[in-house]
């Protein structure tokens, strides 16, 4: 019996409920929570002719709808749960909280109420791979997985599938931890870099949102952080637990790194264990590298290493990612929208390749300094094509790089995707590589990089 799922059904029974946002998190709620005996409010700021879900099918099982600008305005409801975009510090929430209304979210609820061992990943890039790449390696090792947060479904529906002997294998961004009081068992921090300062009011709220990840584990929990990021290798200080590392560039005493050779050891005091090569991972560039790597320090002790290995020869990628399209007249197009800040395009696309490519860049301003992305563009790209918000900022940081001089890169401003692959098709040569790595988030034109990344390979496979 599960005292603290059936705690939490009795909580709820009778009592109003605002589901914030009306989209992939709250969305499966809504039944499961009708289901308990509560009376449900459906609210999002979009009109009932911008929501592409079935409004009619809401109302008749009983779905109140508080749809448009004024969606959060004067609430008078028990309990709040918001859409993981959702910013926390919004006036009606706070308002809210000092109405004494519960506000909380899917996650925060199913950290509270799962009774299997949870093992979080976070960070500015990696975190949807890192967290496939474990889900994949327990899986291997014959264990049940339930893959969720910020990637794939929610998992509070499924609450009542999952026993004490399965694995929960969690994605968290930072909008989502910002407001968790719990943490996992086992906590992943892939990397941090400035990201979503269009959200957060500062780097600092940015940085202590991440650091909920650890801050409320125990001494029994794991701590995994990516020792060549200074940030992340600074929380070592607020663990209580054990703290593994992992490293591509320096040997870790405790923790997985990669050799000279090539060769990937897990060490623990000292004592190196050979895991695998770096040429065994099917996925290229260095920031795959860097995957396995948290992957391993993550799952030491609980998964073989035959299994760590045999998911790094298998596995393919995860979609959006440095995703082969098609070859057209010789040029190869990658989809690599999924690199929705300067770093990711820096550590991902601009890393993979030994030659010069065609790069799409640009979009919505996230309010990132695009300084040091410029000489690595000009190092690494041959043709740069722009578009969205931050084009002028991109083109501005690339200009001011010490190593630019006109025409190298050549830069090509469009004003939207069709533009911008035709312009690729247009000025590419045989055996040139185009890839579609932004650098920005999608909000300027698309709802997310999902739809950006299938509208790219929608254009490209047209061609």
């Amino acid at each position: 019996m599960n005292r603290n799922l059936n705690k939490f059904y009795n909580l709820i029974k009778g009592k109003k409920i605002a589901l914030c946002g009306i989209g992939e998190s709250n969305l499966p709620l809504i039944h499961m929570f009708l289901n308990k005996g509560a009376n449900i409010i459906a609210c999002d700021s979009r009109t009932k002719s911008e929501l592409q879900i079935d409004i009619e099918g809401l109302e008749k099982s009983g779905v109140e709808l508080c749809l448009g600008e004024d969606y959060l305005k004067d609430l008078n409801v028990d309990i709040i749960f918001r859409t993981p975009g959702m910013k926390y510090y919004l006036p009606e929430l706070i308002q809210a909280r000092n109405k004494n209304i519960v506000v909380t979210s899917e996650m925060e609820v199913f950290f509270d109420v799962c009774p299997c061992p949870i093992i979080a990943i976070t960070g500015s890039d990696g975190k949807t791979t890192t967290t496939s790449i474990i889900a994949k390696m327990l899986e291997a090792s014959g264990k049940r997985v339930y893959l969720g947060g910020n990637i794939g479904r929610p998992l509070l529906p499924s609450i009542e599938e999952i026993s004490e002997d399965d694995v929960a294998v969690v994605e968290l961004s930072s909008f989502q931890l910002i407001s968790m009081r719990k943490s996992p068992d086992i906590a992943v921090v892939t990397n941090l870099s400035p990201n979503h300062l269009d959200i957060h009011k500062d780097m600092a709220e940015y940085i202590d949102a991440k650091k909920n990840i650890l801050i409320h584990q125990n001494a029994f929990s794991r701590l995994v952080l990516n020792q060549d990021n200074e940030i992340t290798k600074g929380f070592n200080s607020s663990a209580r637990g054990q703290v593994f590392y992992f490293s591509r560039k320096d040997k870790c005493d405790n923790g997985s790194w990669v050799s000279e050779s090539g060769h990937i050891y897990m060490s623990i005091n000292g004592k190196d264990e050979s895991i695998m090569k770096s040429t065994d991972i099917k996925i290229p560039g260095k920031h795959n590298l860097e995957n396995y790597l948290a992957a391993i320090s993550a799952l030491w002790g609980l998964v073989d290493k035959k299994f760590m290995k045999k998911v790094a020869m298998e596995f393919g990628g995860v979609e959006h990612r440095s995703e082969f399209v098609r070859e057209v007249n010789g040029v190869k197009y990658y989809n690599d929208s999924i690199a929705s800040s300067p770093t990711r395009t820096a550590s991902g696309t601009l890393s993979l390749y030994d030659k010069k490519i065609i790069i799409i860049a640009g979009g919505y301003d996230k309010k990132i300094p695009f300084d040091e992305l410029g000489p690595i563009i000009v190092d690494k790209v041959k043709i740069l094509i722009l578009m969205g918000d931050t084009a002028e900022k991109i083109e501005a940081a690339v200009k001011g790089a010490s190593a630019y001089k006109e025409g190298n890169p050549k830069i090509i401003k469009v004003k939207n995707m069709e533009e911008a692959v035709h312009a690729a098709y247009e000025n590419a040569e045989y055996g040139d590589i185009v890839s579609m790595s932004p650098a920005c988030a999608s909000f300027d034109l698309y709802k997310n990089f999902i739809e950006r990344g299938n509208h790219f390979k929608y254009i490209v496979n047209r061609l």
